[in-house]
Formats: C-alpha cells, sequence, structure tokens
C-alpha cells in the first residue's frame, strides 16, 4: 500500500472519529444545557426509563459499558433523586433500579442523547463490520499506548454533584 492511500485512509478515519466525538460533544452539551446533568448521566436516565427496573449487569449490558463505570452514572444520579436502588421484592439478593418522577421530569425537557444513537447504529451494523472495527479500534489504542480506564463518554474527573436538578 503507498503513502497516499495511507494518507486517504488515515484522513477518512480521522474524519469518522472527528464526526462522532463532535456529535457526542454537542450532545452531551446540549443534554447539560437542558438538564443540568452530563450526556452520560441523561444516556443512563433514558435507558432506565426504556426499562424501569435492571440490575448493574444489565444496565451495563443495555449502555454498552462495563459494569463499574455505569455504576459510577448510577451512584450519581441516586445522590440527585433522580434514580433509586432498592432490594428486589422478588429476588432480596438482586438490586432493582428505577427512575423517580423527578428523573422523569428531567427526561421530559431532555434532548436525546448521540450515544443512544451510537449503540443503536452499532447494532444495525453487520455482526462481521462490527467485529472488524472493534479489532481495529482496539489495535489503534494498543499502537498508541493509551491504557486508561474506560468510561462512559464525557463523564470523567466528574465528582458527584449533591444539588438536585432543575425542576421544568
Amino acid at each position: 500500500m503507498g503513502s497516499k492511500a495511507l494518507d486517504d485512509d488515515s484522513r477518512a478515519v480521522m474524519d469518522g472519529l472527528r464526526r462522532i466525538v463532535r456529535a457526542l460533544r454537542v450532545s452531551a452539551r446540549a443534554a447539560e444545557r437542558a438538564t443540568g446533568l452530563t450526556g452520560a448521566q441523561v444516556f443512563v436516565l433514558q435507558k432506565l426509563a426504556d426499562e424501569p427496573t435492571a440490575s448493574l449487569g444489565e444496565l451495563a449490558l443495555r449502555t454498552a459499558t462495563d459494569q463499574s463505570s455505569v455504576s459510577v452514572v448510577v451512584s450519581r444520579l441516586v445522590d440527585r433523586g433522580l434514580v433509586l436502588r432498592e432490594r428486589s421484592e422478588a429476588d432480596g439478593r438482586r438490586v432493582e433500579i428505577r427512575v423517580t418522577p423527578v428523573g422523569r421530569a428531567v427526561l421530559r425537557r431532555s434532548p436525546e442523547v448521540t450515544q443512544a444513537e451510537l449503540v443503536q447504529a452499532l447494532g444495525r451494523m453487520p455482526s462481521a463490520s462490527r467485529r472488524n472495527l472493534a479489532r481495529s479500534l482496539g489495535e489503534l489504542v494498543s499502537i498508541m499506548g493509551i491504557r486508561d480506564e474506560v468510561e462512559m463518554f464525557f463523564e470523567e474527573g466528574r465528582a458527584p454533584s449533591k444539588r438536585p436538578a432543575r425542576r421544568p
């Protein structure tokens, strides 16, 4: 492969990443302006509203993230009174997570976040394409030497907020 092809391919990859990151950033800012929550928090709240009760493991699957990352976001939502964590009446070993009435009010004024669109789009890709994309991104991250812990988009480094979300 010649250097021209590498340059064209590299630019196409960079342009695709730029478009995705920009869409995520714009969406996160819109969510924050509308709700006072991060894009990741709105995304998790929306997923919980889709299915009122879920374990952290189930929620991690629905948000395509790991359990520890979604747990941090859920804790922040609990601190703000937007989500409740309760022992299941059916199975006391299980913790159920659900949106509170205040959380539903926040969702009514929230835009759809790009993270949800990204997860849906990945689900619509053929599995072979998705697998190739995962391998290629993993290789790119490895070559770059990026070893950071995986967190939800635009949620990193934020301390949990104790102030309640603005009411509608």
